[in-house]
Parts: structure tokens; C-alpha cells; sequence
């Protein structure tokens, strides 16, 4: 029997921050089954050409350069009690404290015919090469089913790829819950001329086939069919991946393990990070999904730096995220319109659109931004963004924002710089610009 004072089960980004954080002042050991960890944002980007697929391994010496020991190898069971793990190979290993970041897993959904050949989902090392191999050898059909980030860059890899490419989704836009359906008008028809086959608005109901999938049918009764054996990848959503847990002591609730502020489970000496755990949300307080690396991230480093003797806390999930959509960049934090609405608040929308230069700049493109602010607060709620170059930054200062409680009066003064090949005239500021937007109507 093996004794490890902090034992990881998992090793993606929550595990190897918290190896490269507490480095060598705690003897560390993950255990997790991939070959690899990857770098699951950039597996779109291989499968384009932009990429080798060896570019997405993340390399083991990332934690083993640490000092952590590494071990490949399922979990099969944990015993809280005795503080003992059995993996698939026999060993037992004991453990002082145990972190849990499994992560998640994608959804299939439960209809017939996901059980036909090249039926999948899009998250291992394993599905990119059977894509990529799938592209090689002349795959002439594919439908995505998903219109989420992963769904959208896919299939433009794939539609880049010469492959006739069709993308589901059983809402009418594209990005739903990063967007509104305005701020994504543009990007989507851009999307449709590039050659994607949109079939928005509509959920498949069943996949019909004998071996392969030769038709795609929809609840509404339309459907995709097929001259050629076509590859269906399911991109609907993740779950975390907590089976070996259920049944056992530890709090779970219905989208993952119940932890604190601190990442502390129900168990003593048991915590939790990242895509496994069930998330709050920073600004209402209540659940929701969020499985994204940049939170599993500082959640990992909150518990790292709480075992070396800390006192941190966790804020909750604001939801900032990013993705590219042909030649434009658009991204969202917080609240969108449409779920500030279903929570219930009162709440005003102020936009601006400038250019990401001078306009007198040969290189200028346009750059619009919409802010979401509570009517009772005044605080801001929610951002997003569309432009011509890359948006996180401008994300980021918005979640900024909404995480730090700033009203939309002290945003309208918010102090910026200004240079020819980095922003618009000095004369005005995206984020000041909408929030003056929404004090006109205040």
C-alpha cells in the first residue's frame, strides 16, 4: 500500500495548478488515466491544420518538473473511512487528504441510433485522432450537433476541410448561452456563407441507420440524409465525471460534488475542483454550468494556496469566455439579456460600437460591445463583445466589473488609454461609451 500526503485524482488544469502552486512544499501524487493532458480548446484548431495534434499535449513534466509523482491508472473506488483508493490495476493507495478533479465528460444524449458507427462526442486525445484520421482518409459528410464554442469551431475545421458540414442546434443562434441573439446576427450568416448547413432550431429526435447513420431526424419531422457513410459528433454539453462517487457519503448535487467556498466537500480531508464540482454563480448566487479551464483554474490554486496555510475563498462563476467565429471575435461574461431576464431582473442595455484603431487607421475594424446593468444597483450584470480582433481583454475588464460590484456610474468614468494601432480616438472608450448609454435612459 502506497501513502501519499495529497493524493489528485485527475490531471487536467485544476490538478496541475495545484502541483505547480504548492510545488515541492507538499509531497504530491496525481493519479489519472490519459495517455496525455490536453489542451481540450486547441483540439479544433488540429484538426483545421493550424496545429499539430502533438501541440495539444500538454507534456508530463509540466507536474513531474514540480516535484509531483505521476501514476496512469482509473480509480475504481475510494473509501473514505479508511482514507484508501483502489485503482483498475489492484493497488491501494492511502492518502492524508484527497483532492478530487475528475472534470467532466460530454453528453450523448439518450436516443436511438447513438450506438451507429461513427457516432461521438469531442473531448479525448482518442477522438482527435479518429476526427483528423476521419478527415485524411476523405470523410465527405458531417454534422455537429451543438452550437456552443467547441460545436462552432468545429465545424468550421471542418467545413475548411472540404467536408460538407452541417451544425444542429435546438436553438435559433448560435452561441446561446454566451450571446445574445443581436450581437451574433452577423458572425452566424458569416458562418452559413462560408458553405455551414444551419439547421437551427431544431432537436434531434432519433438517428436512423442499419450500421452507419443514414438519416438525422428531427422532432419537427425533418430530417438529414445521407449519400455517403457521414460522422456525427455530439457537442450538447459536459457532466461531471463522478460515478465511482455515487452511492458513497459525499455530498453530490445534480450538476456535481457540493463543495464550499474553500473547495471543502462534505468529508474532512476531501476537496473538490474544477468541472466535477457544482458551481454558483458570482452574481445570483445559484447554481449553474460552468465547465471551462479558467475556472477550474483559480479554484485549483484557491485550495493550493489554502493547504500551504492560506485563507482564500472562492467568488463563484462569472462566466467569462471567448471563441472565433470566421474573421470576427466575440465574447461574454455575466448575465445575458435573456438570463438576467429569467432571473428576474429589472435591468438596462446599453451598447456602443467603435473601432479598434483610429478610424483613420488602414488596419481599423469594428468593435461593438453591449453592457447589461441591474436598474436596481446600477451594477453591471453582464457583458459582451464583437470585433475584428481578439475580445478577452475587453472580457475581462467587464468581469472585472461585475466581480468587484462597480456601478454603471463609476464605469462611465472609467480612466483609458488611447494610441493609433490600439484603440479608438482619445475622445471616446467602448465600455465608457455604452455605460454613457445607459445613464441616457436611467
Amino acid at each position: 500500500m502506497e501513502k501519499h500526503e495529497v493524493l489528485i485524482i485527475g490531471g487536467g488544469p485544476a490538478a496541475i495548478t495545484i502541483a505547480k502552486t504548492m510545488k515541492q512544499k507538499e509531497k504530491i501524487t496525481i493519479i489519472r488515466p490519459e495517455e496525455h493532458s490536453m489542451i481540450y480548446c486547441a483540439m479544433p484548431y488540429a484538426i483545421e491544420g493550424i496545429l499539430s495534434l502533438e501541440k495539444t499535449l500538454k507534456h508530463d513534466k509540466i507536474v513531474t518538473d514540480v516535484g509531483a509523482n505521476l501514476i496512469r491508472d482509473y480509480v475504481e473506488s475510494v473509501n473514505f473511512d479508511d482514507k484508501t483508493l483502489k485503482t483498475v490495476n489492484g493497488d491501494i493507495h492511502k492518502y492524508t487528504k484527497l483532492i478530487i478533479a475528475t472534470g467532466a465528460e460530454p453528453l450523448l444524449p439518450p436516443i436511438e441510433g447513438v450506438n451507429l458507427q461513427q457516432v461521438m462526442t469531442f473531448k479525448t486525445e482518442n477522438d482527435l485522432r479518429k476526427i483528423i484520421h476521419m478527415v485524411e482518409k476523405g470523410t465527405k459528410e458531417v454534422v455537429v450537433v451543438g452550437a456552443g464554442a467547441i460545436g462552432i469551431e468545429l465545424v468550421q475545421a471542418l467545413n475548411k476541410s472540404h467536408i460538407k458540414t452541417h451544425l444542429v442546434d435546438m436553438f435559433s443562434t448560435i452561441l446561446h448561452n454566451m450571446m445574445d441573439h443581436e450581437m451574433v446576427k452577423e458572425v452566424q450568416e458569416k458562418l452559413e456563407n462560408a458553405g455551414v448547413i444551419m439547421h437551427l432550431g431544431n432537436k434531434v429526435s432519433k438517428l436512423e441507420g442499419t450500421n452507419f447513420v443514414e438519416k438525422v431526424v428531427f422532432e419537427s419531422g425533418e430530417n438529414i440524409t445521407f449519400e455517403s457513410n457521414p460522422l456525427i459528433v455530439f457537442a450538447i454539453g459536459m457532466k461531471p465525471s463522478i460515478d465511482i462517487f455515487k452511492n458513497t457519503k459525499l455530498k453530490i448535487g445534480k450538476s456535481g460534488i457540493i463543495i464550499n467556498n474553500k473547495m471543502e466537500t462534505s468529508i474532512e480531508d476531501v476537496y473538490a475542483v474544477g468541472d466535477c464540482c457544482e458551481y454558483r454563480s458570482g452574481i445570483t448566487g445559484k447554481v449553474v454550468q460552468g465547465k471551462l479551464a479558467t475556472n477550474a483554474v483559480p479554484m485549483g490554486r484557491i485550495l493550493a494556496k489554502n493547504l500551504l496555510g492560506e485563507n482564500r475563498e472562492y467568488a463563484g462563476f462569472y462566466n467569462g469566455t471567448a471563441t472565433k467565429v470566421m474573421d470576427h471575435f466575440v465574447g461574454g461574461t455575466g448575465l445575458s439579456e435573456k438570463v438576467a431576464k429569467a432571473h428576474n431582473y429589472d435591468y438596462i442595455v446599453g451598447k456602443a460600437k467603435l473601432t479598434t484603431t483610429f478610424p483613420i487607421m488602414p488596419c481599423s475594424k469594428d468593435v461593438e460591445v453591449k453592457l447589461i446593468v441591474d436598474k436596481k444597483t446600477r451594477k453591471i450584470l453582464g457583458g459582451q463583445v464583437v470585433s475584428g480582433v481578439p475580445v478577452t481583454d475587453k472580457v475581462d475588464q467587464i468581469t472585472m466589473a461585475i466581480q468587484y460590484g462597480i456601478t454603471v456610474d463609476q464605469f462611465v468614468h472609467l480612466s483609458y488609454s488611447s494610441q493609433p494601432y490600439q484603440s479608438f480616438f482619445p475622445a471616446n472608450n467602448l465600455l465608457a461609451h455604452a455605460s454613457e448609454q445607459i445613464l441616457a435612459q436611467l
